[in-house]
């Protein structure tokens, strides 16, 4: 098995926490504690339980850190969809950021996928 820091998933899924970081600093700054916080919160919870997973010493181990990476993965695209209604970021940056969570929704459910067939 090769590294978790050799796979896409994990890869772009840090690309996701960059976007995440770069949109949210505009945010007003009585969101700090708020919805920023929680968004962050959400996005660097994705590649890391993916990198915890690859370091679980079974397949059920691993899914089941899989399953949590998604879970804040579909958090966080409801975090950016309330930020879209709340006017803290454009409908073109939740667009990209959504192309972002679409391609990092594909590639989790692709790999919880080869985990379970092991």
């Amino acid at each position: 098995m090769q590294a978790y820091t050799d796979l896409e998933v994990w890869s772009e899924a840090r690309k996701l926490v960059s976007l995440v970081y770069l949109y949210s600093k505009k945010f007003p700054q009585e969101e700090v504690y708020g919805i920023t916080n929680q968004m962050r919160r959400s996005a660097v919870s994705i590649p890391s339980n993916i990198a915890e997973g690859c370091g679980r010493n079974t397949s059920k181990d691993t899914i089941h850190f899989l399953h949590i990476s998604r879970g804040s993965l579909f958090e966080l695209e409801t975090q950016m969809y309330l930020s879209n209604d709340l006017k803290y970021i454009s409908l073109e940056e939740l667009n990209l950021i959504l192309e972002q969570i679409v391609c990092c929704k594909k590639l989790l459910n692709g790999f919880i996928n080869y985990y379970k067939k092991l």
